[in-house]
């Protein structure tokens, strides 16, 4: 389509060497041509020009002493994509691969998945270049007041919510917390999630994202008569997402069988042990080479990946980029049904086309892994109203809304005559909420 072909154009001139950002507007920007037809009203107002701009871009210096007394400087950015439908709501990664390009393809991202949680937030992503691997509590502790102090005026829970991403998990949220009360003077519970339960955090907020693209998956399968019980499962990655999706596919009775981080991959041919992964990540810090030397039977590769073992469902965990074409042919010839993304745009556009023509069944990032910004917005609700729900409670509405999700990506794709497509849905269903608010609001 000659308009979405203008836009794309202008986004690559206007944004030189981002190439994940480029992957991310293209990837959404060619399936909307159906409902730029269906209603020409998304034509006019300059709305994709606009929806492809960020409204705001914060990029801001970072300094801090490390515990040799040496100062270090690293760069801080947040990207305020889009606020038509709530306050920017997105999480903060601590990595040395960040820069404005990934968190600008992280954001735009956001909007979309955003929208599709019906929860009425807008898109946003942060982070900084830090790494907080091998560093003491007491550098993270620096380093994360340092951040909050310039990024503290740009926040709030009316304005922007972060959250937590790769490398910011609860302790780094606490950090940050007590960091912006104290040059606020506000106990403002709403304004980060992912906090610690006993000041304002919500249960099952931890658990969320990987429960979610667990339960996604569930939900792919019932559309085909089949069930998570008793197939094998390959994850990527080690971390929230990745443990929690390990537990999750569990909990429904399927065997995940790998675990990974930059240092390797482990295959565990009895299943995960998720209280051990637990123990060796989240306490001791560790890596998955540590699990396989305390667990029996399972055995760690520093060549090839996940992606070569047999398996039904797979879920790429990890990071973006992490399977390739040639990962998704060995998947597709090892017998892989289901393909759902825990982490954001983890396949690459030649995966993706080859999950796509072979009909298995596919979900996009910003639908699959959604789970853990809905339960933000779940988390953003009890603190509005001083209230704290149950374990069960919580899970309950996080199951409510993935099934949501799940019914609203169908539906929009058979609505526009690409039944099981589940990018061209996850798509369209959210730019036409996003769009629609746009447009009620003004040029603006």
């Amino acid at each position: 389509m000659q308009r979405i072909d203008e836009v794309m154009d202008e986004v690559l001139k206007r944004n030189p060497a981002e190439p994940e950002f480029h992957q991310a507007v293209r990837e959404v920007l060619e399936t909307l041509a159906p409902s730029i037809e269906k209603h020409p009203k998304y034509q006019d107002y300059a709305l994709l020009e606009r929806l492809v701009e960020p409204e705001r871009q914060i990029i801001f210096r970072v300094p801090w002493i490390d515990d040799e007394g040496k100062v270090q400087v690293n760069r801080g950015y947040r990207v305020e994509f889009n606020s038509a439908l709530g306050p920017y709501k997105g999480g903060l990664r601590f990595h040395k691969s960040v820069n404005r390009n990934i968190i600008k393809f992280l954001g735009f991202e956001q909007i979309f998945k955003n929208a599709l949680t019906n929860q009425g937030i807008g898109g946003g992503k942060g982070g900084s270049d830090f790494d907080p691997h091998g560093k003491s509590d007491n550098e993270v502790m620096r380093f994360c007041q340092s951040f909050m102090t310039e990024l503290y005026r740009h926040i709030g829970d009316m304005t922007d919510v972060p959250a937590g991403d790769i490398g910011v998990g609860g302790r780094e949220i606490g950090y940050l917390f007590g960091q912006y009360k104290r040059l606020t003077n506000r106990f403002e519970a709403g304004v980060l999630t992912g906090k610690g339960l006993g000041w304002g955090g919500s249960l099952v907020r931890t658990e969320a994202t990987g429960y979610g693209t667990v339960l996604f998956a569930q939900s792919m399968m019932h559309t085909r008569s089949e069930r998570l019980e008793g197939a094998r499962v390959v994850i990527s990655g080690s971390g929230n997402v990745a443990t929690y999706a390990v537990e999750k596919a569990q909990q429904l009775g399927a065997v995940p069988v790998t675990i990974s981080d930059s240092s390797g991959w482990v295959y565990d041919p009895e299943g995960i042990d998720v209280e051990l992964l637990r123990q060796v990540k989240e306490v001791e810090r560790g890596r998955v080479s540590d699990y396989a030397n305390r667990k029996k039977g399972a055995v760690f590769n520093t060549k090839g990946n996940v992606w070569q073992v047999e398996c039904d469902v797979a879920l790429p965990c990890a990071t973006q980029n992490e399977l390739n074409e040639d990962d998704a042919r060995t998947l597709l010839k090892n017998g892989c049904k289901v393909v759902s993304e825990g982490a954001n745009m983890p396949c690459t556009p030649g995966a993706i086309e080859l999950f796509q023509e072979s009909h298995i069944l596919y979900a996009p990032g910003k639908a699959a892994n959604a789970g853990g910004v809905a339960t933000s917005a779940l988390e953003m609700r009890q603190n509005a109203s001083r209230a704290k729900w149950s374990f069960d409670r919580a899970e309950h509405e996080l199951t409510m809304i993935m099934e949501e999700i799940h019914d609203a990506c169908l539906a929009t794709a058979e609505e526009y005559g690409q039944p099981g497509n589940y990018v061209l849905g996850a798509n369209i269903a959210g730019f036409e909420r996003v769009a629609d608010a746009m447009l009620d609001h003004g040029v603006i």
